[in-house]
């Protein structure tokens, strides 16, 4: 991992401070070497691919000197501790978060305000005293432990749930009495993805893990050979049964499922194309435990929601870009014995579940939420009325319960939780939390504006009301455009602080995500992709022609993929924005199936092994295609040492390039944080410093 001499940053960040505003900044030098791919006959330079290694002592070394200069700058910037200080007061609110009713008990994520991670509750009703079950703000003093999973067993008894270290993917999953707080001597390692699922009958669960990697490659290894596990409570975790492998798929992932209306086991494969999967089941109630096919071919999305009368309940996107239900016999899964039971309609079918003898239909209309209440037939009982335009989230449930909760959100709409009554489709506010802001001051509005090839996209604008359309506002442009996933209303304390100081907050759900379903996602992926980029700078010409901002007033940010889209349309159209905030980005596109889950990822961008992959990513890569001798703007990029999703050497090397080829005087900031990963579980305080820097980044070069 990245490790950072503090005090060479302290002496270094006091140089910092007298660099002139607008002098040419002298960046770290960054190790170099003569390295020089041959990829389908093209010569590829990559003079900085040490700095791949997180370990090596020149990378060390860049990231300090890095991290000083960024560190320095930002602290002159003026106004920035006030600015802390609005931030920390709009940060300090009551928040909950995965409310659900499990047996007998009630759960809840509680935060005070500026805990570093929300504890987990647990109540006998929904309006009683909660007692804490588990608070990882204990694990570490820095609050870089995070709680990420927690899966009550059958009886309502025991808990399994994963703790992930300094923003890491890789979990460690223990088992906790609910009555008692205390742990078993179960320890299940080297998971990332998947989750648990309880056996019927709470002997142990199932549960997905990777091998043991080698321990200098933690961070950085491949995400192969994933397979499905039993583990029986009590024992350890090397009497462990495999239950399934897919051998020949080494970049699949697989997970498994627990029915409540069947003994089934339902056992999912994902090539890494978002949004497809296999599936295959096992019969608890027959002796053998054989693994059976139910869709071997992975040409859609298929989502089982329950077992009812021994027949399957699948949401699926099979002859349905926007979602459908079907009912199967998984003895005789054919497709001439499906059943539809819910069609193909005009929104998208995001999500669904069975409740008693009744299914909540969760749709997206617009990137916004909708939903609405049907029997088994699929005949219409309720619209759910819900509060506004925004973002429902939906807890699960159990068969036998009678209200389901959701948490509601916009951007100016704090998360409140709601019991939603499935027998009458009545919603009761049960969780309100305060916040030190008017949301009558503010407004969201959506617009729908045209693409490149005239399509037209929907985006989300934010604000203080009255705001004037005279060109000088400005605006941070968000989006991601990828992996099938949807970017809907949400609140964030940093964004009503960006609407305080005066800013327009805009986001874009460009081709790539899951808006208007598969159809939506596949125009923005592979050979696509480039419409996602199209989309990006559609939606900055927009704002900028109908006088919400300028150029020099207009920043673009975004993380992961949304990282790459902000590298690979600033290095297209760098005149057209005033600023840039790439976070965690997928920077190098031609190496980025080499590390972590990136052999997955070649599902969604296409394989650079494949030679006619390899034209269009190279066309787009944030890396290869910075051009030498440009004027950029001032770019802020930011990643984190533990990143083990998106290795942090895709900002370095990105960094050390854009410094290298910047023209004018703007700065090319690298900010590194550390003990933290790619997003997940960061802290509070983390969260507030790194917002911090990005206000004060913002304000500088913005000129606010």
């Amino acid at each position: 991992m990245i490790r950072i001499n503090r005090l060479a940053i302290i002496a270094a960040t006091l140089t910092a401070f007298m660099l002139p505003a607008q002098t040419r900044i002298q960046y770290p030098t960054a190790p170099v070497t003569n390295q020089v791919d041959t990829l389908h006959g093209v010569q590829v330079a990559d003079p900085y691919r040490t700095l791949e290694n997180a370990d090596a002592p020149t990378t060390q070394k860049f990231v300090e000197e890095q991290s000083a200069l960024a560190l320095g700058w930002l602290a002159k910037v003026p106004g920035r501790e006030a600015v802390r200080a609005d931030l920390t007061k709009l940060w300090n609110y009551e928040r909950y978060s995965g409310l659900s009713k499990v047996g007998d008990h009630y759960f809840q994520r509680y935060n005070s305000g500026l805990q570093n991670q929300a504890v987990l509750q647990v109540m006998d009703k929904i309006d009683g005293t909660p007692r804490v079950l588990l608070d990882p703000n204990t694990y570490r003093q820095d609050g870089t432990a995070a709680l990420n999973s927690v899966v009550v067993n059958w009886s309502g008894k025991l808990m399994a749930y994963a703790v992930a270290q300094a923003g890491s993917d890789w979990e460690e999953w223990r088992v906790r009495d609910i009555a008692t707080g205390k742990d078993h001597n179960d320890l299940i390692l080297w998971g990332k993805v998947g989750g648990v699922a309880w056996a019927p009958d709470d002997s142990g669960f199932y549960y997905s893990r990777f091998p043991e990697p080698p321990k200098d490659q933690v961070l950085t290894v491949a995400a192969t050979d994933h397979k499905v596990y039993f583990h029986k409570l009590g024992t350890p975790q090397s009497a462990d049964k495999l239950v399934y492998e897919l051998p020949g798929k080494s970049q699949w992932t697989v997970g498994a499922q627990v029915l409540q209306g069947a003994p089934y086991v339902i056992l999912y494969g994902e090539p890494g194309t978002p949004g497809k999967n296999t599936l295959a089941w096992i019969d608890l109630g027959k002796p053998s435990g054989q693994v059976m096919d139910l869709i071997p071919t992975p040409d859609a999305g298929y989502d089982v929601l329950e077992a009812v009368d021994g027949k399957l309940f699948i949401l699926t996107t099979d002859h349905a870009p926007k979602g459908r239900i079907i009912a199967l016999d998984p003895a005789n899964p054919g497709r001439d014995n499906w059943k539809e039971i819910i069609p193909e309609g005009k929104d998208t079918l995001e999500g669904a579940q069975i409740v008693g003898k009744r299914m909540l239909l969760e749709y997206m209309k617009d990137a916004h939420a909708a939903a609405r209440i049907v029997d088994l037939s699929g005949k219409v009982i309720a619209e759910v009325a819900l509060p506004g335009i925004g973002t429902a989230s939906w807890s699960r449930t159990r068969r036998g319960d009678s209200e389901v909760f959701y948490s509601f959100t916009g951007f100016t709409i704090p998360p409140s939780y709601f019991s939603l009554d499935i027998a009458t489709g009545k919603s009761t506010l049960v969780r309100q939390p305060k916040v030190a802001f008017e949301p009558a001051q503010y407004e969201t509005t959506q617009v729908f504006y045209p693409s490149k090839d005239g399509t037209k996209v929907p985006m989300f604008l934010s604000h203080r009301k009255g705001l004037k359309l005279d060109g000088k506002n400005p605006t941070l442009l968000y989006a991601y455009g990828g992996f099938d996933i949807s970017i809907t209303p949400a609140f964030s304390a940093a964004i009503v602080e960006w609407m305080s100081l005066g800013g327009v907050y805009a986001s874009a759900n460009l081709r790539g995500g899951s808006e208007y379903g598969e159809a939506w996602h596949e125009a923005g992926m592979k050979s696509h992709k480039q419409n996602v980029f199209d989309d990006f700078i559609a939606a900055a010409e927009w704002l900028i022609k109908n006088k919400y901002t300028s150029t020099p007033k207009l920043c673009i940010y975004g993380g992961s993929n949304g990282g790459l889209l902000v590298g690979a349309v600033l290095n297209q159209r760098p005149e057209l924005f005033g600023a840039a905030m790439p976070a965690v980005g997928v920077m190098d596109m031609l190496r980025f199936h080499k590390f972590g889950f990136g052999m997955q990822w070649a599902e969604e961008y296409g394989s650079p092994d494949n030679p006619e992959d390899f034209k269009y990513i190279r066309a787009y890569s944030p890396l290869h295609t910075i051009r030498k001798g440009t004027k950029y703007p001032p770019v802020l990029i930011t990643t984190a040492d533990h990143d083990d999703r998106v290795m942090p050497g895709h900002s370095l090397k990105y960094a050390a390039a854009l410094q290298k080829a910047q023209e004018g005087p703007a700065p090319i900031l690298l900010r590194v944080d550390v003990r933290a990963g790619h997003g997940a579980g960061k802290p509070t305080a983390k969260q507030i410093d790194e917002w911090v820097d990005r206000f004060a980044f913002l304000k500088q070069s913005l000129g606010m």
